[in-house]
């Protein structure tokens, strides 16, 4: 009897942990049929095109929690400094206080980098955009603001690899709270 087949969604989220473990390079077909518990034919059933419409499924999921948990809580109710905590404890949760390495950055290395340049690009530079928003409503220049946009993505990502080769998440922690005193301070 064949196994009962599973939501597309808990196949992506299955996908997501195999590829933010191993990334795109690492993710042998085995180890995606391992991390969903699908065989491989019944990957191909959800993913025709295989391994890069999977790695493109996760790309999409990951963009659209960079959208809803990154760049949304910087918009709406409170002050500047109350929506980027907001965004900084939803960046703290997906990555487990720094144990959890980030799907982008294990995508960004390796073949991966090539076939889904346009996608990562477009995920990053959205959530630059929005952390650029935010400076600028705050009062800093176009320039300031978008040079620390980019630099708490920078250190956010970085902490991630470092937490990571170290095996401690301290730095990761030490970063967020270093986000939060700086990026909105006064130029």
């Amino acid at each position: 009897m064949p196994a009962p087949l599973i939501s597309h969604d808990e196949v992506v989220d299955r996908l997501c942990q195999v590829f933010q473990r191993l990334g795109y390079d690492g993710a042998s077909l085995a180890e995606l049929s391992r991390g969903t518990g699908l065989g491989k034919s019944s990957l191909y059933h959800y993913f025709p095109n295989g391994k890069e419409e999977m790695a493109l499924a996760v790309l999409r999921r990951a963009h659209t929690w960079v959208e809803q948990h990154a760049v949304a809580p910087l918009t709406g109710e409170g002050s500047p400094k109350e929506r980027l905590e907001r965004m900084l404890k939803a960046v703290d949760s997906l990555y487990a206080g720094g144990k959890n390495p980030c799907v982008l950055g294990n995508l960004v290395v390796g073949a991966a980098r090539h076939l889904y340049q346009r996608q990562l690009r477009s995920t990053f530079s959205t959530w630059i955009e929005g952390l650029e928003r935010l400076g600028l409503e705050a009062g800093l220049s176009r320039r300031t603001a978008r040079e620390r946009a980019e630099d708490v993505v920078l250190q956010i990502e970085g902490a991630l690899i470092l937490c990571g080769g170290l095996d401690d998440p301290t730095s990761f922690r030490r970063v967020l709270r270093k986000i939060t005193k700086e990026f909105l301070a006064s130029e």
